[in-house]
């Protein structure tokens, strides 16, 4: 009966998008879903409106109120256009950027949403072509613009697309604006929606930019003599198919990197991604063509840039040369120990720095920033969180980098989100500088790790499609939250974060109110032996995520593998107590 009765209300939802306001081939599409004897189709595409959120829209691509299509775009591009003409009406002028990554129809959804932008009287800045991420926000800062939107899923299967907001300081929206085009999304109907473009008021900007955001990148370089010493040293580099392949090697090169070895098949730009799984350079086999590469051409380091270029994976050789992935946890502790290190030894440090990590990302950096009397703030799950203390701080203290675990790096403040442009220059200019003293890169983290103490990260991502699945995520995380483990692989938890009610909870009973600038769907559990396991559903994806890092021992760079394997085993302990 429950299910006659959501077919229904899909039914009449679905007739609704016959009107006039959609066009000949939505039409056609929705009269085809609504002929299938099968409604599973129909089911998912319209059981409810893809929610344009604090992170803005991500979903699967096709016709429907659930999907991402000229009309969920339009909606969005519509509403956000009533924000903005609500907010600086006292401005002569307001103005935004629009970009896009490779995917399918992102151009199309460009094109559209500068139209939209237009014809509500907003002056838009459009990229001739795909552009990574970052730039975007660069150039919303260059430009004095009030806010601008890049049309990308990042990571994502091929399938999905993306919508992101940025607002007036090049961040990804955030309170109290978010929540205000939210609403002002929500109010918009297809007929509302003015998609009859102002071409006197779109401009189209491109090479100009290109020059004045790498020209910044190149700012960021700490030892340009090192690399001069080792311009040589072989890079092999894969965009996988998308933005990165525009800026990264151009980048590279001008840092002073001469030897960057392309894998031709990547570099060809395509939102089908053919030569991959997932174009997610967290996953191993996306990286498999360039390691491919590196064995071939003898390499020193192989990185890879999603389709938005704004994440950064990487492998190196490991002690008995073979090829190994670095995680995103591993990574974001050598940029932060790097930029520390060399700070401090050139004098650069001034008293008043700070860095920026996210709550579930490794607390090992946190130890590497107090060694050097350097504040480490925490932060919730993305950039626009880091971006965020960043313009909090400006003007009274210094950003000198902050990333996250899921391979995001952002080492500049001229830019306001994850750079995979940057990150890629920089890594390359650790790997100069750990081999001007004698060492790979592999060697360089293991030193960390005698330094500071060895720490092991996993993270595992439970999928739970569709409505079914949000309801089973839900779910869980209520489960969490009422009948959370009182131990987890033998040791007892000492400690509960709750974000979404803003308490810790200590063994005692203690309750304390955690300081945080919103409430967020997160808990995490800390242990006597040192394990922090964090819960929380994806904002952008149909899964529940668990991050478990656990702590170990390591005096010497012999050790590494014990300290691996026992911290490997650790893990397995807890994802068994957490019953995943």
């Amino acid at each position: 009966m429950e299910n006659q009765e959501l077919i229904k209300t899909v039914t009449q939802k679905a007739e609704q998008w016959l009107s006039p306001a959609y066009n000949a081939e939505t039409q056609k599409e929705v009269r085809r879903m609504l002929a299938n004897d099968d409604k599973t189709e129909l089911i998912e595409s319209f059981y409810k409106d893809l929610e344009f959120g604090t992170g803005g829209l991500r979903g699967i691509m096709g016709s429907g109120s659930n999907r991402m299509n000229i009309y969920t775009v339009g909606a969005a591009t519509q509403g956000l256009s009533n924000y903005l003409n609500a907010n600086f009406k006292d401005l002569k002028q307001i103005s935004v950027v629009v970009g896009h990554d490779c995917r399918n129809n992102s151009r199309l959804f460009a094109e559209i949403s500068a139209d939209i932008f237009s014809a509500n009287g907003i002056k838009v800045y459009l990229f001739e072509n795909l552009r990574p991420t970052p730039e975007i926000s660069f150039a919303i800062r260059n430009l004095g613009c009030q806010s601008g939107i890049i049309l990308t899923a990042s990571h994502n299967p091929k399938e999905y697309n993306g919508y992101k907001a940025y607002w007036d300081d090049g961040a990804q929206v955030l309170a109290p604006h978010d929540k205000g085009i939210i609403d002002e999304v929500s109010k918009v109907k297809a007929t509302d929606i003015k998609f009859e473009g102002n071409k006197e008021l779109i401009e189209i900007i491109g090479e100009e930019m290109d020059q004045k955001f790498l020209q910044a990148v190149k700012t960021i370089s700490i030892d340009p003599e090192v690399i001069a010493r080792h311009k040589d040293l072989k890079i092999v580099y894969t965009p996988i198919h998308g933005t990165g392949v525009v800026l990264i090697p151009r980048a590279l090169k001008m840092w002073g990197f001469e030897n960057i070895i392309d894998v031709p098949e990547q570099n060809v730009i395509s939102g089908n991604f053919p030569t991959v799984e997932s174009p997610n350079p967290e996953v191993g086999s996306a990286l498999a063509m360039a390691i491919a590469k590196a064995k071939e051409t003898d390499a020193e380091l192989v990185m890879a840039s999603d389709p938005d270029a704004d994440r950064v994976g990487m492998a190196c050789k490991d002690d008995k040369g073979e090829w190994v992935l670095i995680n995103g946890n591993q990574t974001c502790m050598m940029f932060l120990y790097y930029i520390l290190t060399q700070y401090k030894k050139l004098g650069k440090l001034k008293g008043n720095e700070f860095c920026v990590k996210t709550i579930v990302t490794t607390e090992l950096i946190k130890k590497i920033a107090d060694k050097n009397g350097i504040p480490m703030l925490d932060t919730y799950t993305g950039f626009k969180w880091i971006a965020r203390e960043v313009r909090l701080l400006e003007g009274k203290k210094k950003y000198i980098g902050g990333g996250e675990e899921s391979y995001g790096f952002m080492a500049e403040d001229f830019c306001r989100d994850k750079d995979a442009v940057s990150a890629c220059c920089l890594l390359a200019e650790i790997v100069a500088w750990a081999k001007d003293n004698g060492n790979t890169i592999y060697q360089l983290l293991q030193d960390i790790y005698v330094e500071y103490g060895f720490s092991k990260e996993k993270g595992i991502s439970v999928v739970k499609k569709g409505k079914s699945g949000a309801e089973e995520i839900s779910a869980m995380m209520t489960n969490f939250r009422n009948n959370g483990p009182k131990e987890i692989a033998g040791s007892k938890v000492v400690v509960v974060k709750d974000y979404q009610t803003l308490e810790q909870t200590n063994c005692d009973g203690k309750v304390t109110k955690l300081d945080m600038p919103d409430t967020s769907n997160v808990l995490q559990y800390f242990t006597e032996d040192g394990t922090k396991v964090s819960v929380r559903p994806s904002g952008t994806e149909p899964k529940i995520k668990f991050y478990i890092e656990v702590k170990g021992d390591m005096a010497s760079r012999a050790e590494f593998d014990a300290a691996d394997a026992r911290a490997e085993d650790k893990i397995q302990a807890v994802m068994k107590s957490l019953g995943i």
